[in-house]
Protein backbone atom coordinates (compact mmCIF):
# COMPACT_ATOMS: atom_id res chain seq x y z
CA UNK A 1 0.00 0.00 0.00
CA UNK A 2 1.17 3.12 -0.72
CA UNK A 3 2.18 5.54 2.34
CA UNK A 4 1.89 9.79 1.62
CA UNK A 5 3.84 11.86 4.29
CA UNK A 6 2.21 15.03 5.08
CA UNK A 7 4.13 17.81 6.10
CA UNK A 8 1.78 21.01 7.30
CA UNK A 9 -1.03 18.50 8.29
CA UNK A 10 -2.62 20.86 10.76
CA UNK A 11 -3.45 23.84 8.40
CA UNK A 12 -6.17 24.56 6.46
CA UNK A 13 -5.12 22.96 3.24
CA UNK A 14 -2.78 20.30 4.66
CA UNK A 15 -5.54 18.63 7.34
CA UNK A 16 -7.90 19.21 4.34
CA UNK A 17 -5.95 16.64 2.20
CA UNK A 18 -5.38 14.30 5.02
CA UNK A 19 -8.91 13.95 5.15
CA UNK A 20 -9.36 13.45 1.67
CA UNK A 21 -6.66 11.15 1.66
CA UNK A 22 -8.03 8.94 4.30
CA UNK A 23 -10.98 6.98 2.16
CA UNK A 24 -8.02 6.44 -0.73
CA UNK A 25 -6.64 3.01 -0.13
CA UNK A 26 -3.39 4.55 0.96
CA UNK A 27 -1.31 5.13 4.38
CA UNK A 28 -1.35 7.96 5.68
CA UNK A 29 1.65 9.73 7.95
CA UNK A 30 1.53 13.19 9.17
CA UNK A 31 4.75 15.00 10.64
CA UNK A 32 3.96 17.35 13.27
CA UNK A 33 6.23 19.35 15.70
CA UNK A 34 4.68 17.58 18.95
CA UNK A 35 2.02 14.79 18.43
CA UNK A 36 1.12 14.83 21.81
CA UNK A 37 -0.74 18.06 20.86
CA UNK A 38 -2.82 17.62 17.85
CA UNK A 39 -5.40 15.43 17.63
CA UNK A 40 -6.25 13.10 13.82
CA UNK A 41 -8.12 10.38 12.62
CA UNK A 42 -7.28 6.94 14.41
CA UNK A 43 -5.85 5.59 11.41
CA UNK A 44 -3.56 8.43 10.45
CA UNK A 45 0.44 7.64 11.50
CA UNK A 46 1.36 10.26 13.46
CA UNK A 47 5.30 11.16 14.11
CA UNK A 48 7.43 13.59 15.70
CA UNK A 49 9.65 15.92 12.61
CA UNK A 50 10.89 19.44 12.40
CA UNK A 51 11.98 20.63 8.83
CA UNK A 52 14.78 22.42 11.18
CA UNK A 53 15.97 19.62 12.41
CA UNK A 54 16.99 17.41 9.41
CA UNK A 55 18.23 14.52 11.76
CA UNK A 56 13.94 14.13 13.04
CA UNK A 57 12.98 13.90 9.10
CA UNK A 58 14.40 9.82 8.65
CA UNK A 59 12.31 8.59 10.37
CA UNK A 60 9.04 10.31 8.84
CA UNK A 61 10.29 9.43 5.54
CA UNK A 62 11.14 5.33 5.99
CA UNK A 63 8.60 3.78 4.12
CA UNK A 64 7.05 6.66 1.90
CA UNK A 65 6.45 7.22 -1.48
CA UNK A 66 5.36 10.94 -2.01
CA UNK A 67 5.36 13.92 0.17
CA UNK A 68 2.30 16.95 0.45
CA UNK A 69 4.70 19.55 1.39
CA UNK A 70 3.42 23.41 3.08
CA UNK A 71 6.45 24.70 3.85
CA UNK A 72 6.22 25.58 7.66
CA UNK A 73 10.19 26.77 8.74
CA UNK A 74 12.48 29.34 7.59
CA UNK A 75 14.44 30.09 4.69
CA UNK A 76 18.08 28.65 6.33
CA UNK A 77 15.83 25.10 6.74
CA UNK A 78 15.50 24.77 2.81
CA UNK A 79 18.40 23.07 1.27
CA UNK A 80 19.48 20.68 4.43
CA UNK A 81 15.33 19.72 4.69
CA UNK A 82 14.56 18.88 1.11
CA UNK A 83 17.91 17.43 0.62
CA UNK A 84 16.88 14.59 2.85
CA UNK A 85 13.06 14.32 1.24
CA UNK A 86 13.99 14.76 -2.24
CA UNK A 87 16.29 11.49 -1.92
CA UNK A 88 13.93 9.79 -0.19
CA UNK A 89 10.71 9.86 -1.85
CA UNK A 90 9.40 9.43 -5.39
CA UNK A 91 7.12 12.34 -5.81
CA UNK A 92 6.09 15.62 -4.17
CA UNK A 93 3.57 17.79 -4.24
CA UNK A 94 4.73 21.44 -3.16
CA UNK A 95 1.72 24.05 -1.97
CA UNK A 96 3.41 26.86 -3.46
CA UNK A 97 2.00 30.49 -4.34
CA UNK A 98 0.73 32.06 -7.63
CA UNK A 99 4.46 33.66 -8.04
CA UNK A 100 4.41 33.55 -12.05
CA UNK A 101 0.43 34.20 -12.84
CA UNK A 102 0.27 37.08 -15.15
CA UNK A 103 -2.41 39.30 -13.20
CA UNK A 104 -1.35 42.68 -11.60
CA UNK A 105 -3.27 40.92 -8.41
CA UNK A 106 -0.14 38.63 -7.98
CA UNK A 107 2.78 40.50 -9.72
CA UNK A 108 2.30 43.54 -7.84
CA UNK A 109 2.82 41.95 -4.45
CA UNK A 110 6.35 40.67 -5.77
CA UNK A 111 8.81 40.20 -4.19
CA UNK A 112 8.18 39.84 -0.90
CA UNK A 113 9.69 36.97 1.77
CA UNK A 114 7.03 34.74 1.12
CA UNK A 115 7.00 34.63 -2.55
CA UNK A 116 11.11 34.57 -1.99
CA UNK A 117 10.57 31.31 -0.23
CA UNK A 118 8.98 29.53 -2.17
CA UNK A 119 10.58 30.33 -5.21
CA UNK A 120 13.72 29.17 -3.07
CA UNK A 121 12.14 25.72 -2.28
CA UNK A 122 10.64 25.03 -6.00
CA UNK A 123 14.26 25.56 -7.05
CA UNK A 124 15.60 22.69 -5.22
CA UNK A 125 13.10 20.39 -5.68
CA UNK A 126 13.63 20.73 -9.12
CA UNK A 127 16.76 20.60 -8.83
CA UNK A 128 16.90 17.48 -7.06
CA UNK A 129 15.55 15.62 -10.62
CA UNK A 130 12.63 14.34 -8.34
CA UNK A 131 8.73 13.83 -9.84
CA UNK A 132 6.94 17.47 -8.23
CA UNK A 133 3.53 18.82 -9.00
CA UNK A 134 3.33 22.75 -7.76
CA UNK A 135 0.13 23.99 -6.80
CA UNK A 136 -0.56 27.92 -6.43
CA UNK A 137 -3.57 28.75 -4.78
CA UNK A 138 -4.78 32.63 -5.35
CA UNK A 139 -6.89 33.96 -2.76
CA UNK A 140 -7.89 31.37 -0.31
CA UNK A 141 -11.76 31.85 1.07
CA UNK A 142 -10.41 31.03 3.93
CA UNK A 143 -8.50 34.38 4.48
CA UNK A 144 -11.54 35.90 5.14
CA UNK A 145 -12.08 34.36 8.47
CA UNK A 146 -8.87 36.56 10.44
CA UNK A 147 -9.67 39.45 8.29
CA UNK A 148 -13.50 39.86 8.75
CA UNK A 149 -15.08 37.18 11.57
CA UNK A 150 -13.26 39.57 14.32
CA UNK A 151 -15.10 42.59 13.52
CA UNK A 152 -18.63 40.50 12.30
CA UNK A 153 -18.22 39.23 16.13
CA UNK A 154 -18.40 42.12 17.58
CA UNK A 155 -21.05 43.88 15.31
CA UNK A 156 -22.94 44.64 12.24
CA UNK A 157 -20.52 47.27 10.72
CA UNK A 158 -17.86 46.35 8.67
CA UNK A 159 -14.71 48.46 7.82
CA UNK A 160 -12.26 47.69 5.17
CA UNK A 161 -10.33 48.78 2.44
CA UNK A 162 -10.32 48.62 -1.21
CA UNK A 163 -13.76 46.79 -0.86
CA UNK A 164 -13.79 47.21 -5.19
CA UNK A 165 -10.85 44.78 -5.68
CA UNK A 166 -12.13 41.63 -6.99
CA UNK A 167 -10.31 38.03 -6.23
CA UNK A 168 -11.47 34.79 -6.91
CA UNK A 169 -11.61 32.87 -3.71
CA UNK A 170 -10.62 29.19 -3.34
CA UNK A 171 -12.33 26.82 -1.09
CA UNK A 172 -9.35 24.93 0.57
CA UNK A 173 -11.38 21.52 0.07
CA UNK A 174 -10.79 22.26 -3.56
CA UNK A 175 -7.27 22.62 -3.35
CA UNK A 176 -7.02 19.52 -1.15
CA UNK A 177 -9.18 18.00 -3.88
CA UNK A 178 -6.50 19.18 -6.14
CA UNK A 179 -3.47 18.13 -4.15
CA UNK A 180 -5.38 14.21 -3.83
CA UNK A 181 -5.05 13.97 -7.77
CA UNK A 182 -1.40 15.02 -8.25
CA UNK A 183 -0.32 12.43 -5.42
CA UNK A 184 -2.09 9.37 -6.57
CA UNK A 185 -2.03 9.89 -10.35
CA UNK A 186 0.31 9.92 -13.05
CA UNK A 187 0.47 12.82 -15.52
CA UNK A 188 1.07 15.56 -13.55
CA UNK A 189 4.80 15.53 -13.12
CA UNK A 190 6.27 18.91 -13.80
CA UNK A 191 2.86 20.71 -14.37
CA UNK A 192 2.67 24.37 -11.84
CA UNK A 193 -1.31 24.47 -11.44
CA UNK A 194 -2.80 27.82 -10.79
CA UNK A 195 -5.95 27.17 -8.76
CA UNK A 196 -8.74 29.83 -8.16
CA UNK A 197 -12.21 29.48 -7.55
CA UNK A 198 -14.93 29.54 -10.28
CA UNK A 199 -15.82 33.27 -10.05
CA UNK A 200 -14.24 37.39 -10.03
CA UNK A 201 -16.10 38.74 -7.10
CA UNK A 202 -15.75 42.19 -5.21
CA UNK A 203 -14.48 42.21 -1.19
CA UNK A 204 -17.62 43.98 -1.19
CA UNK A 205 -19.60 40.82 -2.96
CA UNK A 206 -17.90 38.75 -0.29
CA UNK A 207 -18.46 40.34 2.61
CA UNK A 208 -22.38 40.12 1.15
CA UNK A 209 -22.31 36.61 0.61
CA UNK A 210 -21.06 36.07 4.35
CA UNK A 211 -23.55 38.31 5.59
CA UNK A 212 -26.28 36.61 3.92
CA UNK A 213 -25.05 32.90 5.03
CA UNK A 214 -24.79 33.94 8.48
CA UNK A 215 -28.33 35.65 8.19
CA UNK A 216 -27.57 39.24 9.29
CA UNK A 217 -27.29 42.36 6.95
CA UNK A 218 -23.94 44.08 7.54
CA UNK A 219 -23.06 47.71 7.22
CA UNK A 220 -20.22 47.88 4.68
CA UNK A 221 -17.69 50.87 4.87
CA UNK A 222 -14.54 51.47 2.88
CA UNK A 223 -11.61 52.81 4.92
CA UNK A 224 -8.47 54.51 3.53
CA UNK A 225 -5.11 52.28 3.50
CA UNK A 226 -3.72 54.57 6.40
CA UNK A 227 -6.46 53.50 8.20
CA UNK A 228 -6.79 49.85 7.66
CA UNK A 229 -2.88 49.95 8.93
CA UNK A 230 -3.61 51.43 12.31
CA UNK A 231 -6.65 49.26 12.84
CA UNK A 232 -5.61 45.69 11.31
CA UNK A 233 -4.20 43.24 13.99
CA UNK A 234 -0.72 44.44 15.35
CA UNK A 235 0.20 40.83 14.88
CA UNK A 236 -0.01 41.25 10.90
CA UNK A 237 3.80 41.41 9.94
CA UNK A 238 4.17 45.10 8.13
CA UNK A 239 5.14 43.07 4.44
CA UNK A 240 2.13 41.56 4.48
CA UNK A 241 0.19 44.72 4.83
CA UNK A 242 1.68 46.23 2.42
CA UNK A 243 1.21 43.47 0.10
CA UNK A 244 -2.40 42.96 0.85
CA UNK A 245 -2.95 46.81 -0.35
CA UNK A 246 -0.52 46.93 -2.79
CA UNK A 247 -2.32 43.96 -4.71
CA UNK A 248 -5.50 45.46 -4.04
CA UNK A 249 -5.10 48.77 -5.45
CA UNK A 250 -3.50 46.86 -8.95
CA UNK A 251 -6.60 44.68 -9.30
CA UNK A 252 -9.10 47.88 -9.02
CA UNK A 253 -11.23 48.22 -12.37
CA UNK A 254 -10.63 44.46 -13.49
CA UNK A 255 -11.80 41.00 -13.17
CA UNK A 256 -9.98 38.81 -10.99
CA UNK A 257 -7.81 36.13 -12.65
CA UNK A 258 -10.23 32.54 -12.77
CA UNK A 259 -8.40 29.61 -13.65
CA UNK A 260 -10.38 26.27 -15.19
CA UNK A 261 -7.61 23.97 -13.35
CA UNK A 262 -9.85 21.90 -10.48
CA UNK A 263 -12.53 21.35 -13.12
CA UNK A 264 -9.48 19.75 -15.31
CA UNK A 265 -7.85 18.08 -12.84
CA UNK A 266 -10.60 16.37 -10.73
CA UNK A 267 -13.47 16.23 -13.41
CA UNK A 268 -15.98 18.88 -10.97
CA UNK A 269 -16.37 22.39 -10.94
CA UNK A 270 -15.13 24.38 -8.09
CA UNK A 271 -17.48 25.02 -5.20
CA UNK A 272 -18.22 28.89 -5.31
CA UNK A 273 -17.41 31.52 -2.21
CA UNK A 274 -21.28 31.68 -1.11
CA UNK A 275 -21.16 27.47 -0.55
CA UNK A 276 -18.37 28.02 1.33
CA UNK A 277 -19.71 30.87 3.40
CA UNK A 278 -22.94 28.79 4.13
CA UNK A 279 -20.30 25.61 5.11
CA UNK A 280 -18.14 28.12 7.31
CA UNK A 281 -21.34 30.26 8.91
CA UNK A 282 -20.43 29.55 12.41
CA UNK A 283 -16.83 30.60 11.75
CA UNK A 284 -18.12 33.99 11.70
CA UNK A 285 -20.70 34.09 14.99
CA UNK A 286 -20.33 34.90 18.35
Amino acid sequence: MKRILVIGGTGNVGSKTITKLLPAGVTVRAMVRNPETVTFPTQVEVIAGDLTLPHTLKKCLEDVEAVFLVWTAPAEAVAPALQLITSNVKRIVFLSAPIYTPHPFFQASIPNPISVLHEKVEQQIKASGVKYTFLRPGMLASNSIAWWAPQMRAGDLIRWPYLNAPTAPIDEFDVASVAIHTLLENGHEGAEYVLTGPESLTQFEQLSAIGQAIGRKLGIEEISQKEAKSVWQPTWPAFAKDMLLKSWAAALGQSAYVSNTVEEVTGRSPRTFSQWAYDNAAAFQC
